[in-house]
């Protein structure tokens, strides 16, 4: 009897704990809960401090212009304290209660490309900011050169020239496209190849430069490139990117990379990390799909993949400074494939100051002089 009875008082004690349970849920009669179980949370906004009146999205100025900042208070908001401006990641000025313009200086719209312009606004112990971007264009019209055939030379045609570079009387090759991507050394008078060695045909193989007699070769989307002692074609190291690989030269201790855009990228060599970016443009629009590139005289030479244009380019500030039209120099109707076979190929003789020029699957490589 006792082990029944216990269970009674243990039913009667769970039944009047389940009805105290709905009873102090404090759900009133036939409401129920919502499916997602989840509640209402007024999550209210604070209202707008400030807006940018001026410049409008997206307006064009050109490098060395002052650009008028115009800021208004925003829902009548009076209780701001400070607005600190900031102009391509960089504070550029603060104001005070009551100042509502600013003028970002010649000095520091120096640089091509799109820039942001922030103001963040602080009142009390509240922050709220507001951005704008500008297009900042070149103030400089670039001029159109011609040029002057000096010699001819040999050049393999069936080599789809990606890289090229002249050192120490020879010049080195990368091509492309998959199964016959390649490196080699290649005598400049015969056009003979001297050495190669070929990439995996699952790669595409794009610019080549020289770094402390090391060659550095990209590939086009794999992500990865190479690095090779120059003397025996070794391979020492691979290299990875976030972005696709198209033309390389070296600029001082950087190695300098197109991707096909307008932006030519700068790395530091030994880790292949990015230190620095610019963004190419002339007083007119974005210069893209830069492509093959050589440093020369204190300018990157780049050709414009699907045109017969090199672009002349300020490594420091972005902008165009020449085009050179090379239109004229291996004619459409001697071309394999028109839209294929196009200029791309830069080296540069520094002792000899010679430039030599070819393209994709070009018979020739030729020796040219600028016609200014």
């Amino acid at each position: 009897m006792k082990n029944k009875f216990s269970g009674y008082i243990i039913l009667f004690t769970s039944v009047l704990f389940i009805a105290w349970m709905f009873s102090c849920s404090g759900r009133p009669e036939g409401t129920h809960a919502p499916v997602s179980g989840k509640r209402e949370v007024n999550m209210e906004v604070p209202g707008e401090l400030i807006r940018i009146k001026m410049p409008a999205e997206n307006s064009q100025f050109r490098t060395g212009d002052n650009i008028k900042v115009v800021i208004e208070s925003a829902g009548g908001n009076t209780g701001v304290d400070s607005v600190v401006i900031s102009y391509d990641g960089a504070v550029a000025g603060v104001l005070k209660s009551g100042q509502w313009e600013f003028t970002i200086p010649a000095r520091l719209t120096g640089y091509t490309g799109k820039k942001a312009l922030k103001v963040t606004a602080f009142s009390n112990r509240r922050s709220q900011s507001a951005v704008r971007f500008l297009m900042i264009l070149s103030d400089k019209k670039p001029v159109r050169y011609g040029f002057k055939t000096v010699h001819t030379y040999p050049h393999d045609a069936e080599a789809f020239t990606q890289g090229l570079f002249y050192h120490d009387g020879r010049l080195y090759e990368g091509t492309g496209q998959e199964a016959g991507s390649s490196l080699r050394e290649v005598e400049l008078e015969t056009g003979r190849v001297i050495r190669q060695i070929n990439l995996d045909p699952s790669l595409f193989g794009e610019g080549i430069t020289l770094y402390k007699d090391r060659i550095y070769q990209v590939t086009w989307q794999n992500k990865v490139g190479f690095v090779y002692e120059r003397a025996t074609f070794n391979l020492i190291n691979k290299i990875y990117y976030q972005t696709q690989g198209w033309g390389l030269t070296t600029v001082g201790d950087r190695i300098a990379m197109s991707d096909g855009s307008n932006i030519i990228y700068f790395y530091e060599p030994e880790l292949f990390t990015v230190e620095s970016r610019i963004e190419v443009y002339d007083n007119e629009k974005a210069v893209d799909q830069l492509n093959e590139l050589e440093y020369i005289n204190g300018e990157i030479w780049a050709n414009i993949w699907m045109t017969d244009l090199i672009a002349r380019i300020d490594p420091i500030t972005g902008k165009v400074n020449s085009y050179i039209d090379l239109s004229m120099i291996f004619p459409d109707s001697k071309r394999i494939e028109v839209n294929a076979d196009v200029l791309n190929g830069i080296a540069y003789d520094e002792s000899g100051n010679r430039i030599f020029v070819t393209g994709k699957r070009w018979p020739k490589l030729y020796e040219i002089r600028v016609v200014e």
